[in-house]
């Protein structure tokens, strides 16, 4: 539970953050004795049930707050450093590398599964160590191989991280879960270099509905006339700009008053540094295009139910829960015809080849133009595959660990 403690005071979470905390709520729902790994530097801490149970509550509604001076001092470099603070203190032991095996050997009971779901702290040192464990198998989740097929769009050290992932997953798990087939097409592709793939299943993720809350949404956000959103991080594998050169397009066709409203939703990443200066540099920023970063979900989902259609423009997802979400919700949806997309919401979307900017306005217009009872009709029209459930991906999984 590594990354979600990196999450603690975050406002919002990423799609991977979100599978990881489903995992949590599963497991903590279910009797079977549970323990947790946290990674702080070099040292692994193996945790109860309780520290679980105390880091989803710090993730939703219940704030972790300082125990005396130390701890508002601790708090001062992030909440995540305060979390693993107070986690560390109801550990139940700590150890470098090579002591890790004998730590998990001392506290759990005989069998059972380690399970890693967050693409970190799955490195050869650490799943070897599990692997050793007498009875102990080792179940991996792989979201997608995107820093090693698109390296352009990754943070530093995330292809060599991606790569050294890849090979211990082939040399350590007994079970790879894939959240599609295509992103187990991918982790085949990468895999043969190390030895063939280990048993693996597509387990498609569950689609959270969340009640929509319009009170919670920015006040002052201008709801006057038609709008679009953009659901995701802005980095540059999500093809933002292709959205802005749109919104040049209408600016420079039609009055301003007609431009329909453009709502970037999502925090900035990495590696977007161009795309982010002309953003600001826009004199349709704070006009027609609003960025919002820091929304809960349900004002994203206040949103979402008022959209004409979220836009998807992106190079590459590993699965993509926004278009997940929105086909559940009934709301349209304009994409780039991803795999992925094609594979688990078939032909729900506007597929738009990603950099056809012409088509792109087309289809947006098109959007613009449809009445409120075909709108309506969208959204009673919803995709049985984009229906999924957590409850049927557990199903999936626990078929083959339990």
């Amino acid at each position: 539970m590594t990354r979600l403690v990196l999450r603690v005071g975050r406002p919002t979470l990423t799609g991977i953050d979100r599978v990881e905390l489903a995992y949590l709520r599963e497991f903590l729902d279910r009797p079977e004795p549970l323990f947790l790994l946290m990674k702080q530097g070099r040292r692994q801490w193996l945790l109860p049930r309780r520290a679980g149970a105390a880091l989803e509550g710090w993730l939703g509604d219940a704030g972790l707050a300082p125990r005396g001076l130390v701890e508002r001092l601790v708090a001062r470099r992030g909440m995540p450093a305060l979390a693993a603070r107070q986690l560390r203190r109801m550990a139940l032991g700590g150890a470098m590398p090579d002591g890790v095996a004998a730590l998990m050997a001392r506290h759990l009971p005989g069998g059972g599964w380690y399970f890693n779901t967050g693409h970190v702290n799955a490195g050869e040192e650490l799943l070897a160590a599990v692997r050793s464990v007498p009875g102990l198998r080792v179940a991996v989740l792989v979201h997608d191989t995107i820093p090693l097929d698109f390296p352009q769009f990754s943070r530093p050290h995330a292809v060599e991280e991606m790569g050294a992932l890849v090979a211990a997953v082939v040399r350590h798990a007994d079970l790879v879960i894939c959240n599609s087939a295509a992103t187990r097409d991918d982790l085949a592709r990468h895999a043969r270099r190390h030895g063939p793939l280990p048993e693996s299943i597509v387990a498609h993720l569950g689609t959270n509905m969340v009640t929509p809350e319009a009170a919670a949404l920015p006040e002052g956000l201008p709801l006057d006339r038609p709008y679009f959103l953009a659901l995701g991080t802005l980095e540059p594998r999500k093809n933002h700009a292709l959205l802005l050169d749109v919104w040049d397009k209408f600016h420079a066709e039609t009055l301003d008053a007609e431009v329909p409203r453009l709502f970037l939703v999502g925090r900035r990443g990495w590696r977007n540094e161009d795309f982010l200066a002309r953003l600001d540099r826009s004199p349709h920023l704070g006009r027609t295009i609003h960025e919002l970063p820091g929304l809960s979900d349900g004002a994203v989902a206040a949103l979402m139910a008022g959209a004409r259609a979220l836009l998807m423009p992106s190079l590459a997802e590993g699965y993509g829960l926004p278009v997940a979400e929105a086909a559940a919700a009934g709301t349209p949806v304009i994409a780039a015809p991803l795999p992925v997309y094609l594979e688990f919401v078939g032909d729900y979307p506007v597929y738009v080849t990603q950099g056809d900017l012409y088509s792109w306005a087309a289809r947006i217009q098109e959007q613009l133009g449809t009445d409120a009872a075909v709108h309506g009709a969208m959204r009673r029209c919803v995709p049985q595959v984009a229906r999924k459930t957590w409850a049927g991906h557990f199903q999936s999984v626990l078929n083959k660990t339990c």
